[in-house]
């Protein structure tokens, strides 16, 4: 499980219910870190330091809040391959039945490329459609102290 702290910006609570935008926490130390290229905490936290991410979180939160945001593994690498290999495959399989179907002609490698660049969109529509469902969503697993979170920053060291 990967895990981040991050501080709460924003907070919308919407009939009992709260929504939640976190941002990284600052961490000094991977700017520095010669580890940062197979650190899990490097990555995490770049996505998060880009602008603000909607977390789900079960436990009140106000604005200014120290939390630790994580996320599994095996939904984050399951969403990789969704995102990288699925247009990849889609791309190829295109590329090989407009192969098989088209004939030899002065023109069958533009139709060739049309029905690659076909699939491909079609493969970013389907994943663009399903995403909100399949993809996973960080969650708050705890509310932490400033101290805690100043803690977590020195164990990038």
């Amino acid at each position: 499980m990967l895990e981040e702290p991050a501080i709460v910006v924003k907070k919308i609570i919407n009939k009992g219910s709260q929504q939640i935008w976190v941002t990284a926490a600052q961490q000094s130390a991977c700017a520095g870190c010669l580890q940062k290229a197979a650190c899990s905490s490097h990555a995490l936290g770049s996505v998060l330091k880009r602008k603000p991410v909607r977390v789900d979180a079960a436990m009140p939160l106000d604005i200014g809040d120290h939390v630790l945001v994580c996320i599994d593994e095996k939904h984050l690498l399951r969403a990789a391959l969704t995102l990288y290999l699925l247009p990849l495959i889609a791309l190829f399989i295109g590329a090989g039945l407009a192969e098989s179907w088209l004939t030899a002609t002065q023109y069958s490698d533009i139709g060739l490329a049309i029905s690659a660049f076909a699939s491909l969109m079609l493969a970013l529509l389907f994943i663009k459609q399903t995403q909100p469902h399949c993809l996973p969503r960080p969650w708050i697993s705890k509310k932490i102290s400033q101290k805690i979170a100043t803690a977590y920053e020195r164990l990038g060291d």
